[in-house]
């Protein structure tokens, strides 16, 4: 099992679209193990994009993680994270393949609803800043319909 560090950003909160997203990722038979609405402070999104942090956009993406409540959440699965990030979309919504969440959702790459972890690596340092340590997983009935185990 995986697990993969998935936020709806602050546009997809303030339009009403975190339910949808769950939606689609416990559709594709993810497991929520971890949520939390919460706003977000400097510190935190200065570090969760510091590899950022010389690019002339970053202070605009601080500007923005920090200008209204997100939902943070870990989701769990097989493969979790390219399935989370082929759920998404590309990060241009323009680019986005039809059906994923930022081409049914989004218009902007600023404003594309979404972030998931890149990578394995990626995953646990966000999982850890976010979260800090996520508990055991659990286990549902149905999961054996969805992955034959």
């Amino acid at each position: 099992m995986e697990r993969s560090f998935v936020m709806v950003k602050p546009d997809g909160v303030q339009r009403g679209l975190v339910g949808e997203v769950i939606s689609r990722f416990e559709r594709r038979g993810l497991k929520l193990v971890a949520a939390k609405l919460m706003t977000v402070s400097r510190e935190l999104a200065e570090e969760h994009y510091g590899e950022h942090k010389a690019k002339p956009f970053f202070p605009s993406l601080v500007n923005f993680i920090t200008s209204g409540p997100v939902m943070a959440m870990v989701w769990e699965g097989p493969n979790a994270i390219a399935m989370i990030r082929k759920t998404m979309g590309a990060t241009n919504p323009a680019n986005a393949e039809p059906g994923t969440i930022r081409a049914d959702l989004a218009c902007d790459m600023s404003y594309n609803i979404v972030h998931g972890s890149d990578g394995v690596e990626s995953a646990a340092r966000e999982i850890g800043l976010w979260f800090g340590e996520v508990g055991p997983s659990y286990e549902k009935t149905v999961d054996k319909w969805v992955t034959g185990k």
